[in-house]
């Protein structure tokens, strides 16, 4: 069952909330500073944006998303490389898919993508050093599959989440075998993200039909699968997850609510799996949505990406210092009104990287756009 999925950049109202700033979200707005910059990423043609992000280091990065939107018309992919310096955009014209989804990478020699076919079947594409070229693996071509997310571990190791045959679930390999693992074991599912943990451990992220609409969906994989009691929500997804532990997950979304035109504005989701139970945090603003979770070199949550309706300035950002979430925001007057879509952190530094576009509806002049955090 595929849910519709809701953007940015219509005005409506959210489970009885007034979307206007009500006069108390200026108080909000007056969080401390990180020195987030934005960082040109040129050679998009509008509209564009940027999905994902990885890093393999301070030199190598890859992001991926779509451009060329035209109204309700779909784009072609884009593909943006950081080389250390700068942002390029990757030739994509061999190619004929209509965006990227994601990507994840550990050096040059092995980074990996998935993408909306213009067709039927879900690609896999792989980095070659210069250029990526799709992959062979068990279902290409199938109408069936859905590749949806991407991750690879520092034993190269590569975990991808969609579907197949009607069920959700992992496809696991190297790079050469490819091997489908078992049905997630929960009917009507979705999964938007996989993440990597450690070898053996592998979470997911998504939502799952609860009879009148969907919660959120988190799972591990480590061998079996073990799944979390729904987050629940009216009409809720879980666009990103974090585990530092069993007993310390976190997990970030948009709460659709209660109708609405198509389009509207959801309610930002941060939630915490204590091992027992989900507690629902406060996030600091009550309308926009959370996108994204980078870990610190400890492997605790610490930076979150987000968008708040009520204060579209500048980027949004969610930064955990001990035990509290602080809202934080991006540098001004670096686009007209950045909407972030995912963080991720620079393996082996203090660093973090931010993507998104321009503006929070994709449609020209809407551009792809990055932010980088040198702490």
């Amino acid at each position: 069952m595929r849910r519709r999925r809701f953007v940015a950049g219509a005005i409506g109202t959210v489970s009885g909330i007034a979307l206007g700033p009500p006069p108390a979200q200026a108080d909000l707005a007056t969080p401390r500073t990180q020195e987030w910059q934005a960082v040109p990423a040129p050679g998009s043609t509008p509209a564009a944006q940027l999905r994902r992000i990885a890093a393999a280091g301070p030199q190598l990065a890859w992001a991926v998303g779509e451009e060329g939107r035209v109204g309700a018309s779909q784009g072609r992919g884009l593909a943006m490389l950081w080389n250390g310096s700068a942002w390029t955009k990757t030739d994509l014209s061999h190619l004929n898919h209509t965006r990227l989804t994601d990507v994840a990478g550990v050096c040059a020699a092995s980074a990996w993508s998935v993408a909306q076919p213009a067709g039927t079947g879900s690609p896999l594409l792989s980095w070659d050093g210069a250029t990526w070229r799709e992959a062979t693996f068990p279902g290409l071509g199938e109408s069936d599959v859905r590749l949806n997310a991407v991750a690879v571990g520092p034993d190269r190791q590569v975990w991808i989440s969609g579907s197949r045959g009607g069920a959700a679930r992992l496809l696991h390999g190297e790079g050469q075998e490819w091997q489908w693992l078992d049905p997630l074991p929960v009917e009507s599912a979705n999964l938007y993200r996989v993440v990597l943990r450690s070898p053996g451990e592998v979470w997911v992220s998504g939502d799952q039909s609860n009879g009148g609409g969907w919660s959120g969906l988190v799972a591990r994989w480590d061998g079996t699968w073990t799944v979390l009691p729904p987050v629940a929500g009216l009409r809720l997804g879980i666009a990103d997850v974090h585990s530092a532990g069993p007993d310390d997950v976190w997990a970030v979304g948009t709460e659709a609510g209660i109708g609405g035109p198509p389009g509207r504005p959801g309610n930002p989701v941060l939630g915490h799996w204590d091992g027992t139970s989900w507690t629902r945090e406060e996030v600091g603003f009550t309308v926009g949505s959370l996108s994204g979770i980078a870990g610190d070199a400890q492997g605790r949550a610490t930076w979150i990406s987000g968008w708040n309706y009520q204060d579209q300035s500048r980027s949004t950002y969610l930064h955990r210092d001990e035990s509290a979430w602080t809202v934080v925001r991006g540098p001004a007057e670096a686009a007209p009104a950045p909407y972030l879509n995912d963080v991720t952190s620079v393996p082996g530094t203090t660093e973090f990287w931010s993507v998104g576009m321009t503006s929070p509806t994709p449609a020209p002049p809407t551009e792809a756009y990055t932010e980088r955090l040198e702490a």
